[in-house]
């Protein structure tokens, strides 16, 4: 029976989890042996991880600048 894998819920991600899932998303698809609908629900999944790490580094730097003001 193939392996099931629990996907955590990106919203629920750190910056280095979802970055370090990223990573290895990019390097499975660059890896190019994926049947097109796996290529499609990945390339999917990394550009949701790409958001949230996006908004994760806005939160930062949002933080930081404030801090810097106080």
């Amino acid at each position: 029976m193939p392996k099931k894998t629990t996907l955590t819920k990106i919203d629920d991600m750190t910056f280095e989890q979802a970055f370090k899932e990223l990573e290895e998303t990019v390097a499975k698809l660059e890896g190019g042996d994926l049947p097109l609908e796996a290529s499609l629900a990945l390339f999917e999944r990394g550009q949701q991880l790409s958001a949230q790490c996006s908004r994760l580094l806005e939160q930062a730097e949002l933080k930081v600048t404030q801090l810097a003001q106080s």
